[in-house]
């Protein structure tokens, strides 16, 4: 079966379902595969539900001529998302990084959104699946697209790349994030760094954070970059107030001056920059940019602060690594408020380093005072420390709601597995 056959079908039945579940009349049904399913097995049933076409890489008994028999059904995917890709000459933008890229990618899009018809991920559907199925949702009015692009292990942005064709790309950060996967910071690297590889290759442009020597090392090379940071970049700026939220001034920027967001750690200054880089490159007036950012309000456990009483809550438990555990914390100890409480949950995918990192966790916990820590899950058991311990998020839920606390702020975090959300259930 030709693409370019596919690809008809697709351009009078633009919508993609990969569960019969939730499968519409008029829309195509990939029968994709997976550890615990096989959707081959639910073809004659998208089929009985109005499936406009179902792709299958294995016989199904049937004489249906909507049923389109492929190799590979998830690179048939693929395939097509890059057929599609290609009908666009408008700027793709790929970002990936190790922490705060679904905040950075949310970002950007607000600010291009304003000024622009901006397609984007939607939540963090980064994977093999998520990005093809992100591109495919592109229509015709596009005028800009943003492509989150998820790895943990090496070849995957590279696979991605593939497909996305990206004229931009943007590496946020490099941090001790599936290591087990990428096998150690050096392979983390180099697999964010196959986004820069594909750029360099392709002639294409980066926005780059200057304040990160290892991104100025890894993107030798690439000539057209489009720099943002604390200093020495195109566009510049500097955090004046974080409790909790936090105040940027963008420096020679009168327009902009001082963006009032309603995002929570001092981490977040180099996105908030990042967007405001990119929102410049493509010409988004000033007042649009300065208002998108100050507009977005965090969502999905991502820095969110929640009010409770007379308790505050930061809930920033979607995912959890060394890196971002470090900033979290040390930015918490930095509010100013009677009584702080930490929940955090177990980091994963740290491979042999798990241990350790677990460890130094707790170290730098040590160096401030808390009302209480309560920590959840994996290495945090056999780490050398008193505090409180739950094997679980529900067990920690458990405790947690028959607290009487108040005026306190508490910050949960934790790795998804831990399901750390559970504790505002």
């Amino acid at each position: 079966m030709l693409i370019q056959e596919l690809y008809q079908v697709f351009l009078q039945h633009p919508f993609i379902q990969t569960d019969t579940r939730k499968l519409k009349s008029g829309e195509i049904f990939f029968a994709l595969k997976g550890d615990n399913f096989n959707g081959n097995s639910f073809a004659l049933k998208a089929i009985e539900l109005g499936a406009a076409a179902v792709v299958a890489d294995e016989e199904i008994q049937s004489e249906d001529k909507r049923i389109f028999k492929v190799d590979n059904v998830l690179q048939t995917l693929q395939q097509l998302a890059k057929y599609h890709r290609q009908q666009f000459h408008i700027p793709f933008i790929a970002i990936t990084g190790s922490n705060g890229k679904t905040t950075t990618k949310e970002l950007i899009h607000t600010v291009l959104s304003s000024h622009y018809k901006t397609y984007t991920t939607e939540g963090n559907l980064n994977n093999h699946i998520g990005v093809p199925l992100t591109i495919l949702k592109i229509k015709p009015d596009a005028e800009i697209a943003v492509i989150e692009m998820g790895a943990n292990h090496q070849k995957e942005i590279a696979s991605y790349c593939k497909y996305t064709l990206p004229t931009f790309g943007l590496i946020n950060n490099i941090g001790k994030a599936h290591l087990e996967g990428f096998g150690g910071i050096e392979g983390v690297k180099k697999g964010k760094g196959e986004l820069y590889d594909f750029i360099r290759e392709t002639n294409g442009s980066i926005f780059i954070n200057s304040d990160l020597e290892y991104l100025k090392e890894m993107s030798r090379g690439i000539s057209k970059k489009i720099t943002y940071g604390t200093s020495d970049a195109e566009t510049t700026g500097k955090m004046i107030e974080s409790d909790p939220f936090i105040k940027v001034k963008i420096d020679h920027d009168p327009e902009i001056n001082v963006i009032h967001t309603q995002l929570v750690g001092e981490y977040n200054l180099p996105n908030i920059l990042a967007a405001v880089a990119v929102g410049k490159y493509f010409k988004v007036p000033a007042e649009k940019i300065k208002h998108s950012i100050e507009s977005y309000i965090p969502s999905n456990s991502r820095s969110q602060l929640i009010e409770k009483g007379s308790n505050k809550i930061i809930l920033d438990a979607y995912n959890a690594n060394p890196a971002s555990m470090k900033a979290a914390i040390e930015n918490f100890a930095k509010i100013d408020a009677p009584k702080k409480m930490l929940m955090l949950g177990a980091m994963a995918e740290l491979g042999p380093e798990s241990l350790a990192e677990h460890q130094e966790l707790i170290n730098l916990i040590n160096r401030y005072k808390w009302e209480k820590v309560a920590l959840v899950g994996g290495d945090f058991e056999k780490t050398h420390e008193n505090f409180l311990f739950f094997k679980t998020s529900d067990e920690a839920s458990h405790w947690f709601h028959n607290q009487l606390l108040e005026n306190t702020y508490i910050l949960i975090k934790g790795s998804r597995s831990m399901k750390m959300e559970k504790l505002l259930n």
